[in-house]
């Protein structure tokens, strides 16, 4: 079997987007957007005429990282045009807002470096060095850890954060290609996808060390905890699936999987306190799960390897970021439909903006 690593990824995304078919799923109960782009299908927007900084006020901009170009491309939600690209380090890969919401964090993970945005503005406020293999992060929910998963060089850093900068506390040895975190509520417990040795990893925040480690399926990318932090999900890129874990226990226990489509990946939280969305990248579909039957309830079509999700702030559209053609996607959630697709840089991965909807 063909292993496919973070790095196998990135190379797929060098594919040309004419030899990427932009539909080519059949969507669980609405219809699936057309196949490549023509003039009657959603429209696709450019940078030709765009405009060099944010027009008017009010608009908060939509972050999309191209981690192929090390940019940042940042989307005018009115215009739907990109107004800038911002250079960051080599491969970004995923952002996150600090604690006092005055700052998204783009983590570089080959440029070993953290930069740091305005999230209202669109400008630059500073680069933060000798971060190892940033490719995920976190803080917890007290504020007071920031944490990051070095995929390429397999171990998780703990760092404290004094509200300002991060000061390394300790670094773990993990298995191998450590993937996406999650943090519960309580701030003790960090959990961890193995993604090249199928496995997840508790590490306790209070003894900074390993507190159990468990077999998943195949390839396990984003994990995601449930209201009361009993249970996780894992999405199993590798498989169809998600995996549900009950952690209460000293050791997690395994309590079945709720079957997606191809390639499960990415979760976000639909913002109502329900339901959770999970991205299926080889299926090009993203799965609406209910967690409290624990069922998938809808699916819709997003083309081309959709990846990372954010939603706007009124539950009514979805950014997806389309790896395979360089596109952030934009779907009418009340419709589930595609309207719309802006085009950005390479291998586009993170997507987020301050107006969203509630995590």
């Amino acid at each position: 079997m063909l292993e496919l690593t973070r790095r196998s990824w990135l190379a797929l995304t060098a594919v040309p987007l004419g030899s990427v078919p932009l539909g080519g799923v059949q969507a669980q109960t609405l219809p699936q957007p057309g196949a490549p782009q023509t003039r009657s299908g959603p429209p696709v927007h450019s940078t030709a005429q765009a405009p060099s900084v944010l027009p008017g006020q009010g608009a908060l901009p939509i972050f999309v990282l191209n981690s192929l170009d090390g940019s940042v491309s940042v989307i005018d939600p009115q215009s739907w045009n990109e107004v800038r690209r911002i250079p960051t380090g080599k491969e970004p890969h995923h952002l996150y807002l600090t604690p006092d919401e005055k700052s998204l964090i783009v983590a570089n993970a080959a440029s070993d470096s953290l930069t740091f945005i305005d999230p209202r503005t669109a400008v630059v406020q500073r680069t933060l060095r000798d971060i190892l293999d940033p490719y995920h992060l976190r803080f917890s929910p007290d504020m007071k850890w920031f944490v990051t998963a070095a995929n390429q060089l397999d171990h998780v850093d703990l760092y404290r954060w004094d509200g300002a900068n991060p000061t390394l506390v300790r670094r773990i040895p993990t298995s191998k290609t450590p993937s996406h975190l999650w943090i519960d509520s309580r701030s003790t417990t960090v959990y961890v996808t193995m993604q090249d040795s199928d496995e997840l990893v508790a590490i306790d925040l209070g003894a900074q060390a390993i507190k159990w480690r468990v077999k998943t399926g195949a390839m396990p990318a984003d994990v995601y905890g449930l209201p009361g932090d009993k249970h996780l999900l894992v999405a199993l890129t590798g498989s169809d699936a998600v995996e549900v874990f009950d952690v209460s226990a000293p050791v997690a226990m395994k309590m079945g999987h709720i079957r997606t489509a191809a390639g499960a990946h990415a979760f976000r939280a639909l913002g109502d306190g329900r339901h959770v969305l999970v991205s299926n990248r080889v299926h090009n579909s993203v799965s609406v799960i209910d967690v409290q039957t624990l069922q998938v309830v809808r699916q819709f079509a997003v083309p081309s390897g959709p990846d990372c999700m954010e939603v706007s702030r009124d539950g009514k559209t979805l950014y997806v970021t389309s790896r395979w053609a360089a596109r952030l996607s934009v779907v009418d959630l009340t419709a589930g439909r595609l309207v719309r697709q802006v085009r950005v840089g390479r291998s586009p991965h993170g997507v987020w903006t301050l107006d969203h909807a509630a995590r």
